[in-house]
């Protein structure tokens, strides 16, 4: 096969020359994740968490996003909108003072938006407590709940994807998670219920079982954080 002859002043054409096509390109964002990578973004929210950046919800929601991210730029995006790692950080919810909920012959409800450092008592004599956690800002990633429950009921509302360990006793009563199961092995926020029911109901929910708004997916707070930047 004939090559074209070069014209006078030109010089043979150079494959190194040439730009590199689309798929020669080197797309970082493209490149799968590694377990050490998401494990390194779970760390960078519990940091944003300690420092007041995000709520109870939001670190649960983001650190169920880090764990089902596949490539690199879908991690960028859980941490996006927090500053690097050694910035100033922000100002701390006030701390949750009232940390005992009693509820006798009536009704209790609380959204908790302060700063929880400390166990939390609910007790229901005759009546209903509710105590809803998604508001919250926890810097530990844990929050332990004693709830007594004596011929009335307790109902806990988290986010969605956190874990719940649940102990205690039932007598004639009933305790109860209703609650999506969070994947094996990743290190998720914790609610930890020690529950004792009498005559009466312990139960943790979250968004999907609460009768609240509709969950939130990973899919769909993604897609929200790609509109808005």
């Amino acid at each position: 096969m004939s090559h074209p002859t070069p014209q006078p002043g030109q010089r043979p054409a150079d494959r190194r020359d040439r730009a590199p096509a689309p798929a020669d390109r080197y797309d970082e964002g493209r490149v799968r994740a590694s377990d050490a990578e998401r494990e390194a973004v779970v760390e960078r929210l519990r940091v944003a968490s300690v420092e007041g950046r995000l709520t109870f919800e939001e670190l649960t929601e983001r650190t169920e996003a880090a764990y089902a991210a596949v490539t690199r730029a879908e991690l960028e995006d859980v941490t996006r909108d927090l500053p690097a790692l050694g910035a100033p950080g922000a100002e701390r919810a006030p701390r949750q003072v009232l940390r005992r909920f009693t509820a006798i012959l009536g009704d209790c409800e609380e959204r908790l938006s302060g700063r929880i450092d400390e166990d939390l008592e609910a007790l229901s004599v005759m009546g209903d407590v509710v105590l809803d956690l998604r508001a919250a800002q926890v810097p530990s990633g844990e929050v332990t709940i004693n709830a007594t429950a004596f011929l009335g009921d307790v109902r806990i509302i988290v986010p969605d994807g956190v874990r719940v360990a649940l102990s205690g006793h039932a007598v004639l009563g009933d305790r109860r998670v209703l609650t999506r199961e969070p994947g094996p092995g990743h290190r998720l926020p914790v609610v930890r219920v020690h529950a004792q029911a009498i005559l009466g109901d312990v139960t943790v929910v979250d968004d999907e079982h609460a009768g609240g708004p509709v969950r939130r997916v990973v899919d769909s707070w993604r897609e929200r954080r790609r509109t808005r930047d």
